[in-house]
């Protein structure tokens, strides 16, 4: 009890609103801390990230819902859907134990009661290990390719097994679809004609058949091994995430390996020593190496070595053979100027200990870069994959700052038009966005923000003039979401630009922060890191009042997509708040109607690549309906040959048979490069060259007036 009542204290003490009172009260609490002594419970480490989570989504989030019975079930709907989605697992009888609690998980958030899921802990072990018998059991013998049964692939098509022998039942025939899959794979590869090399029955099959088992154990080793290595930790975030996905999409609790995983995704760079790792059996090896980054510098370690032992400076190593590379990962990674000390074995058998000083590793293909197109190269391009920012450091990489720089190289150039891609863009900062839309017109609001119970907030660009004012067009798909979506939404609206892709972005119109459970629970509460919340805090809204809210970004011009006629987006995830509307921040004059754009979507319309990308979408979703998969060898050769065929006639779909001339952003910029990056630029710019969609952003923007 003393317990709760510090923490509750504490968390209110540290709510920003609060935090003039916190220096005053803190020597009060250390007064009080002085005159009796409590004990957390052994397990307190998540309890106090259930009370945490409890308060923060009943107080804190955009639009809490009452913590009652109705709740209770959909998180235990939602927990079961992530414990096992594809109903491999578990049994009706775990489901029925598991359903008996469906309404008491509001009370356990808000007791910070650990029953339910130390629960269902125990039955998953015990399913994961009994799985683990039968995969192997299952594949150490011949299949049975001759029966007339079909396998289900969709999971929500099917029930949980009833009981051993329906277990048992699902991996027989989930084994045979994937070995069936593997034979009709080496069977194509083994010739060049298309024709199955090997069938059933033939002299040599028995053969293949087993290597095809034999490669299906050995995924299934290394699967089984992966799920093995996930700690509690990782569990616990699993069971928090269903309280927290039952809010809203975007609200989630990060353990705190995965609170790193994401903050290297928002600033685009890590600290560590700038090599990517494999598993290579039970070794993990050096898969390639960052130029410039930590390991490259010290010039010992090699791609191709295996390490064996990880040491944290002069500690003792610790032997890491066997283990998944994801820990690895994490013994590897460190803080800057920090020592890692790797026991690798060389190509040559022999072993060497290279001493690593850490550094921050920056993911180059995270941030934005440049290119001039056509053959008078006046046509700038400038690719942005994400809004990175770094919270901590104003000194490092910020992407308005970068695309910035990018905007004036080009223009030294003589850029006469550009596109901005922001295709697969899944967003990041919102103030970031706000920078970014400001280049591209004078001093005015970009995005409105609302917080639950207060008004609705402006967030303008002012700072005075646009870096670029000439003619922009902003490529999106489905994939472009949030911070990506306010920058195409005011310059939209702001009449600044052209958007060509999809038929609409994702959908995304929601603002998240991020809280740091360690600051939260406070300086009294020692174990830790606890992780962090991603909360959802605010909506944002275009200055026009609209929203993007599951509505997205509307193209105006619009391009045909291969998955078209499968539903994705916002509107497609579970629990996503609703569409509203505020009052416009800006008064708009009607647009001018802009010919060249009807002129553009009717030559796409008549346009024979363009349309065979059509026909692909309609027979991608055909493809997708059929979930019921044979499992005899000649039936399902026979449904998979015909579907070969058919996808044969949509090879090179997004390459244009027109090739777009694309250059280095200035000259001699490909001198500026290490030769690992120039191979990139290479790759890339071929890419760029065969582009489908950019060939007809080109055109279109070249349609612009200036």
């Amino acid at each position: 009890m003393y317990f709760r009542r510090m923490l509750a204290l504490i968390r209110i003490l540290f709510m920003k609103k609060n935090l003039k009172y916190t220096l005053p009260a803190l020597a009060l609490i250390a007064a009080l801390a002085v005159g009796f002594s409590w004990k957390a419970p052994s397990d307190d480490q998540e309890k106090v990230v259930m009370l945490l989570v409890h308060d923060a989504l009943a107080g804190v989030h955009y639009q809490p819902k009452p913590i009652d019975d109705a709740f209770s079930q959909e998180v235990m709907a939602f927990f079961l859907e992530s414990l096992d989605a594809e109903k491999r697992f578990l049994q009706q009888s775990d489901i029925d134990q598991m359903r008996a609690y469906q309404n008491q998980l509001d009370d356990a958030l808000k007791n910070a009661d650990l029953t339910f899921f130390n629960l269902s802990q125990t039955l998953w072990q015990k399913r994961f290990a009994q799985s683990q018998e039968l995969y192997q059991e299952i594949l150490a013998q011949p299949l049975d390719f001759t029966s007339q049964r079909t396998f289900e692939t969709d999971s929500e098509k099917r029930g949980y097994a009833a009981d051993d022998a329906g277990m048992r039942a699902y991996w027989t025939d989930y084994l045979t679809y994937r070995v069936l899959m593997r034979l009709y794979d080496r069977s194509m590869a083994a010739d060049s004609a298309g024709q199955a090399k090997f069938i059933l029955g033939d002299p040599g099959f028995d053969e293949e058949e087993k290597k095809a088992r034999e490669k299906e154990m050995e995924i299934h080793d290394e699967w089984f091994s992966s799920m093995s290595d996930m700690e509690r930790s990782d569990w616990f975030g699993l069971y928090m995430n269903a309280y927290t996905g039952v809010l809203d999409p975007h609200t989630q609790y990060f353990p705190p390996r995965q609170q790193e995983n994401f903050e290297i995704e928002m600033t685009g760079q890590l600290e560590g020593i700038g090599a990517s790792l494999q598993q290579d059996g039970e070794f993990t090896s050096v898969a390639s190496i960052v130029t410039g980054s930590a390991c490259w510098r010290q010039g010992e370690l090699e791609v191709g070595d295996k390490i064996i032992k990880v040491a944290q400076g002069s500690a003792e190593p610790e032997d890491i053979v066997g283990m998944s590379t994801n820990k690895v990962v994490t013994k590897v990674r460190g803080k800057k100027g920090t020592e890692v000390r790797l026991t690798v074995r060389k190509k040559d058998g022999t072993e060497k200990v290279i001493p690593i000083i850490r550094d921050i590793v920056e993911i180059e293909a995270t941030f934005a870069r440049s290119a001039r197109l056509g053959a008078d190269g006046k046509t700038g391009y400038i690719r942005l994959p994400k809004f990175y920012v770094d919270f901590y450091d104003d000194n490092n990489r910020n992407c308005a700052d970068d695309v910035k720089k990018e905007i004036e190289i080009l223009k030294a150039q003589g850029m006469e038009r550009l596109i901005f891609d922001l295709r697969g863009n899944g967003g990041g900062s919102l103030p970031a966005a706000v920078d970014i839309a400001g280049l591209f017109f004078d001093k005015g609001p970009v995005v409105q923000v609302k917080t639950s119970g207060q008004r609705v907030r402006s967030y303008d660009d002012r700072a005075g003039g646009a870096v670029w004012d000439g003619p922009l067009l902003v490529m999106v798909n489905e994939g472009t979401a949030s911070a990506s979506e306010i920058v195409a939404a005011a310059l939209q609206d702001y009449d600044k630009a052209i958007i060509v892709g999809t038929r609409q972005t994702f959908g995304k119109g929601t603002v998240q922060n991020m809280l740091d459970l360690d600051r939260a629970a406070g300086p009294f509460y020692g174990d830790k890191p606890l992780g962090a919340l991603k909360l959802t805090i605010q909506k944002y809204y275009r200055i026009t009042g609209g929203t993007t809210q599951l509505q997205g970004v509307e193209s105006d011009v619009v391009l045909p997509h291969p998955y078209q006629e499968i539903p994705y987006g916002e509107r497609e995830l579970d629990y996503p708040l609703a569409v509203d509307y505020v009052e416009p921040a800006v008064k708009f004059e009607p647009k001018i109607s802009k010919p060249y754009l009807k002129a553009a979507q009717k030559r796409i319309a008549d346009n024979p690549e363009f349309a065979r990308i059509s026909e692909y979408a309609r027979w991608l979703k055909s493809q997708q309906d059929q979930t019921l998969v044979p499992l005899n060898y000649v039936a399902y050769f026979d449904r998979e040959a015909a579907a070969e065929v058919e996808a044969e006639a949509f090879d090179d779909l997004l390459k244009s048979s027109d090739e777009l001339p694309v250059a280095y952003a200035f000259p001699g910029q490909e001198s500026t490069l290490d030769s690992g990056k120039v191979t990139e630029y290479t790759r890339w710019f071929k890419g760029l060259s065969t582009d489908i969609y950019l060939g007809e952003a080109f055109r279109i923007v070249g349609e612009m007036p200036r």
